[in-house]
């Protein structure tokens, strides 16, 4: 055997499986890393941008105001991701209205009360020194007693009458789409954990299949150089061996949906690892996104607070009404028309305070999380395989092309340096 031959034997499959591996090691890191943009400012290119393709305009490497350098693709599509995985995943998994449901209003309005009941006092103490302070320090201390028993009896109706409210209408005060992108945008690193806990196994295989794929590869390189003995042999076999080695590793992951024997795979790796992923999937979306906190939150500060903050005013108007009874004339005339009309509204702002009480209580808190773990691997789990798959592969599918031509760039750049040290 020539002793050139016998070099291309060693060197070539060791060049192409190497490169194999580093090419998917590499691709999975671009899909991650680095959270934020990272770059340097290029001449020109804040003016060339505009004239871009909107293809290579969306590409994470340029900005708009003239930088050069990278942002990892599923971070850098934070916004447009989250949109896809509530399109595709939570709409498919149920609506916010079975979110909430699955929540327990009712369990949640006896929490409250709970906690409130000691306030109730300083509530009503705060309301009136601030509208009346002289009317309030100058009622009798019997007086007083009966307002703050008579506000503690009704606070479980009123509770309850708020979030039977809330359950009849929910995507009035909530836009449940919205909370979730705004979430996820605001938080890249959990949307980066979220595809990493799913994937870790099928991304660490991807990687090692770069080299299982590539090094065979080179001896078929080898005996194609022997018949076509040409420099520009290694160059092209490498973009073809980098672009198919991501292309199979991707293929391998989320493809055949259902099994088939012809394959030697036989089914897409996400789809044999199921309930597994459905796990991870579904404690992911209860501890950090459908959680009693967010909701809350997105109910009194998100866009539509407003509406809750209406709402309030309503319930707790009907019961300053209800309580007040056949007294209420005397009482308007006692502390006046708009200050009597302004104590809802101080009753909704001090019941906004205590509020965020409720999830702040970790056991409560960690109580309300299983039951949504629970609903949503109930529900993932009845999703058929071409639903499951498209929940998994939709939030990337728009940037596997990237990956490819990074391997076939690599591919290159591998035959070039194998060039550059042994020749043809």
């Amino acid at each position: 055997m020539p002793d050139h031959l016998l070099e291309q034997l060693i060197t070539i499959p060791l060049f192409t499986g190497i490169i194999g591996y580093i090419t998917n090691w590499t691709g999975v890191l671009m899909l991650f890393a680095p959270v934020r943009f990272h770059g340097f400012r290029v001449p020109g290119l804040k003016l060339l941008f505009p004239l871009l393709p909107r293809r290579v305009q969306v590409i994470p490497a340029i900005t708009s105001d003239g930088r050069f350098g990278w942002q990892g693709i599923v971070p850098s599509r934070a916004e447009k991701m989250a949109s896809i995985a509530v399109d595709k995943s939570l709409a498919k998994v149920g609506s916010i209205a079975d979110f909430y449901r699955v929540l327990d209003p009712d369990t949640i309005a006896e929490h409250l009360v709970t906690i409130s009941r000691a306030e109730v006092r300083g509530v009503v103490t705060r309301i009136m020194t601030s509208e009346n302070p002289q009317l309030w320090h100058n009622l009798p201390s019997p007086v007083k007693e009966a307002v703050f028993r008579k506000v503690e009896a009704d606070l479980p109706d009123s509770v309850r009458t708020i979030t039977a409210r809330i359950e009849e209408d929910i995507d009035y005060f909530i836009d449940a789409k919205l909370m979730v992108i705004r979430y996820l945008s605001n938080n890249p690193r959990l949307l980066n954990d979220i595809f990493r806990t799913m994937g870790n196994k099928e991304l660490r295989f991807m990687q090692n299949f770069g080299f299982y794929f590539g090094f065979p590869m080179g001896f078929v390189l080898v005996a194609v150089l022997y018949f076509l003995p040409f420099w520009w042999v290694l160059p092209i076999g490498g973009v073809i061996i980098g672009y198919i080695v991501n292309y199979l590793g991707i293929m391998m992951i989320f493809e055949p949906i259902q099994p088939n024997r012809w394959v030697p795979w036989r089914q897409g790796l996400f789809l044999k690892r199921r309930t597994e992923i459905i796990g991870g999937y579904a404690k992911t979306l209860a501890d950090h996104v459908i959680t009693l906190e967010n909701i809350g939150t997105e109910l009194l500060e998100g866009p539509r607070s407003d509406r809750t903050r209406m709402m309030l005013d309503q319930v707790l108007g009907e019961s300053v009404d209800q309580a007040v009874g056949w007294a209420r004339s005397v009482v308007r005339m006692t502390v006046g028309t708009r200050t009597y009309e302004r104590i809802p509204s101080r009753a909704a702002t001090e019941v906004l305070d205590f509020v965020p009480l409720v999830y702040a209580d970790p056991d409560f808190a960690a109580a309300q999380s299983e039951k949504i773990r629970v609903f949503v691997t109930a529900q993932m789990n009845k999703l058929s395989p071409d639903d499951f798959s498209e929940l998994l592969r939709s939030a990337v599918k728009q940037d596997e092309w990237l990956l490819f031509v990074h391997g076939a760039v690599l591919g290159s750049l591998a035959g070039f340096l194998h060039l550059a040290i042994f020749g043809v």
